[in-house]
């Protein structure tokens, strides 16, 4: 085999494909809503609810899923992505140091807004669920939580573009392997980046988690009897 043949490997799990995809569409979901209004707001408070779940499902896989999808795998210091904006690229098989900072930073906004939606309210009918736990709190998440939506807005911009620009620039393709978990690389790289584990051990654990996460937004959406979701 020669030293720069490219091979495929499975590199993102089906449980992390799943996530963001479902993420995507429920981000969507919730932007859609939000704008419609109306009592279209139902959905955007249940798609924020999904969100939220999906978060914490993600940052609990962040230490206990397969290889590439662990933080220790793909986030590093300053010192990588400075080397890797210098043009010091060595084999990714996931995320490289720009990527990691983007899924950071879609992790970090998402979930904010997720979680400050739950005291948030738009002085209509429609309320998070926790909202009725004080008057303060409440304007004051809301008024974040319409803050955070434009930072969003200008990260999902600035990923999609990163895409556009590794496609068109680079030849990389980013969304495929998403969508079918296997990514090429050099076959001299196989020994420092093997495939991930995508057996149904972890697909299974994957599974549980998430009814475990499910049952606690179902608890959570219940908490306060101004929350209406009956619409």
């Amino acid at each position: 085999m020669e030293k720069n043949t490219a091979i495929k490997i499975r590199v993102w799990d089906l449980p992390t494909r799943l996530f963001h995809w479902a993420l995507v569409a429920c981000v969507l979901g919730s932007f859609v809503t939000v704008k419609v209004g109306g009592l279209w707001m139902a959905w955007h408070v249940r798609f924020g609810l999904i969100i939220l779940g999906l978060i914490v499902f993600r940052i609990i896989w962040g230490f206990c899923g397969p290889r590439y999808a662990r933080f220790t795998q793909f986030v590093h210091g300053p010192r990588y992505v400075l080397a890797y904006l210098r043009g010091i690229r060595p084999h990714y098989a996931g995320h490289n140091p720009l990527g990691a900072l983007s899924v950071l930073a879609l992790l970090a906004s998402f979930g904010f807004q997720a979680f400050s939606g739950l005291f948030a309210n738009d002085d209509v009918m429609t309320t998070g669920p926790l909202a009725y736990l004080s008057d303060s709190l409440s304007d004051t998440m809301t008024g974040l939580h319409d803050i955070n939506q434009w930072i969003m807005v200008a990260l999902v911009c600035l990923h999609v573009g990163a895409l556009i620009w590794y496609r068109r620039v680079r030849g990389l393709r980013l969304v495929g392997p998403m969508l079918s978990g296997d990514a090429p690389i050099a076959a001299h790289a196989l020994a420092e980046h093997p495939a991930a584990n995508d057996s149904w051990r972890y697909r299974l654990g994957a599974l549980l988690l998430c009814a475990v996460i499910a049952a606690l937004i179902w608890w959570l959406q219940g908490l306060a009897p101004a929350a209406d979701f009956s619409y």
